[in-house]
């Protein structure tokens, strides 16, 4: 029951980035830069989490485990530096999306992270035993990448500057180091409140230091725009980073990742039904990652 909890909870969490990409691409577009949309979102996130933390009881004592935990060195505090990733990823899409194109970009993310989530459930870097590289595993993880490849295949119209693909690549690496690490701040904290709270705040620090350069490079960006949607984005971070807290502990990273990518793609699919512009290849995309989900959740045999 735990794994199955797990996986709906993390295949929830695609759904919602599907849906807060939507809205964080639309207010990168209104001001001329992603990179400021991203850090706008995460300075609403924050502010909710930390509201979050101060009103709740047993959050504010998953502070006081948190900071005892690093004191007595049980929990190191290079594993409390997840949220650099997120800031990185955000970074790497303004780098690289312009001249690799989406379909390209995203395929890279997807395999640098299920690669990577192998890597990290093997050496036991998340909470819970090391999970060994098995044919299943390996499999559902080769087949979710080529499901992705699907999904986007009717946006490759980019081949050049292919070699910039590695830094999608790497950045898709470090999301399963992400989810392993925030995994093990929610352990020790034993918040999922708390894990998000740090997260956020370590990568806002990040995007600030990359925005401050972004600003001085290409000037300051167009004016706020005052359709209040275009900052509910912000609220959906949280959840999101949330679902794949909590679900780690009980899957692990690669099946996080798996779902993840699923809920995403499933709810890429319910936003062009909304907008009546469904791909065929994107539904094609959703199944075979499904498929890839199930293959990988496969039992190990004895």
């Amino acid at each position: 029951m735990g794994r199955s909890a797990g996986a709906v909870v993390a295949i929830g969490g695609g759904v919602v980035l599907a849906l807060q990409a939507r809205i964080n691409g639309r207010l990168g577009t209104e001001l001329g830069d992603g990179l400021i949309a991203a850090t706008i979102s995460f300075i609403i996130g924050l502010v909710i989490l930390i509201t979050a933390v101060a009103v709740t009881p047993t959050a504010r004592a998953g502070v006081k485990r948190l900071t005892h935990a690093l004191r007595t060195r049980q929990l190191q505090p290079w594993q409390c530096l997840g949220g650099v990733v997120g800031a990185w990823y955000v970074t790497s899409q303004g780098l690289t999306v312009t001249l690799l194109g989406v379909a390209v970009f995203t395929v890279a993310v997807v395999a640098g992270q299920v690669m990577s989530s192998l890597v990290v459930d093997r050496a036991g870097i998340a909470p819970g035993d090391p999970q060994p590289i098995t044919g299943p595993r390996a499999f559902g993880a080769a087949l979710a990448v080529v499901a992705v490849g699907v999904a986007v295949s009717d946006e490759f119209s980019r081949p050049g500057h292919l070699w910039l693909a590695l830094i999608p690549a790497l950045a898709g690496a470090g999301l399963g180091w992400q989810q392993a690490v925030n995994g093990q701040v929610r352990k020790f904290a034993d918040s999922v409140a708390v894990a998000s709270t740090l997260n956020f705040a370590v990568g806002l620090v990040a995007l600030l230091i990359a925005t401050a350069v972004d600003i001085a490079v290409r000037g300051l960006p167009n004016p706020l725009p005052s359709e209040w949607w275009l900052y509910v984005g912000g609220t959906l971070g949280p959840i999101a980073l949330s679902t794949a807290v909590f679900a780690v502990r009980l899957i692990g990273v690669l099946m996080v990742g798996l779902c993840a990518v699923a809920g995403q793609l499933a709810g890429a699919v319910l936003l062009d039904v909304a907008d009546d512009v469904v791909q065929p290849a994107t539904v094609a995309g959703v199944v075979i990652t499904f498929v890839a989900v199930g293959v990988a959740a496969l039992p190990r045999r004895e």
